[in-house]
């Protein structure tokens, strides 16, 4: 079997389960030796800093929830044996066809990924002013609020907040809200 060409492409994946079908897809390349043609399936995640009970945690985040990347070569009976996968959607791409990405888009998402694992750090958490968090730290634990301002440098928001029925402004870090 010749070395196939490989692009990367991407399978749409029910969202919540994108680890099962990794480990599916993978289980299907061990069971029928696919590895010429699907060299690795890959969720971009991220790390996610945030404070619970005044400790901070970290989680793994999915930034594409319903997206896992696999670098293969579709031919044959691999994108049929990919679309089959219990939870898979299909391909992202044209008319049902899976279209590969381009070369760009690759290196700035594993790039990506390699950069957050190589940080090992807060990842910038990216709120957006308008939208809606729920404070899961301090006296205002679990009531949810609306972005008003974001100071990036100090890595605090202010959070609109309806306290009593009356809304109230509350400062907090981005490690004390997280997204709904």
């Amino acid at each position: 079997m010749s070395n196939q060409e490989k692009k990367w492409y991407v399978v749409r994946a029910i969202s919540g389960k994108e680890k099962k079908v990794k480990e599916y897809i993978e289980s299907e390349i061990d069971r029928l030796n696919l590895q010429d043609y699907i060299s690795q399936v890959l969720i971009p995640t991220e790390k996610v800093y945030q404070v619970r009970k005044g400790k901070k945690v970290s989680k793994e985040r999915n930034y594409f929830p319903g997206y896992v990347l696999m670098e293969a070569a579709l031919v044959g009976e691999i994108p049929h044996i990919v679309k089959s996968v219990p939870d898979v959607l299909g391909f992202l791409g044209t008319r049902g066809e899976a279209d590969a990405m381009r070369e760009s888009e690759v290196k700035r998402i594993l790039g990506k990924v390699d950069e957050l694992a190589e940080q090992g750090e807060e990842v910038n958490v990216p709120f957006i002013v308008g939208e809606t968090v729920t404070v899961t730290d301090g006296p205002f634990n679990s009531f949810s609020g609306i972005i008003e301002e974001i100071n990036e440098d100090k890595k605090k928001l202010k959070v609109m907040v309806k306290i009593f029925g009356r809304k109230t402004p509350l400062e907090l870090g981005f490690m004390q809200v997280e997204k709904e």
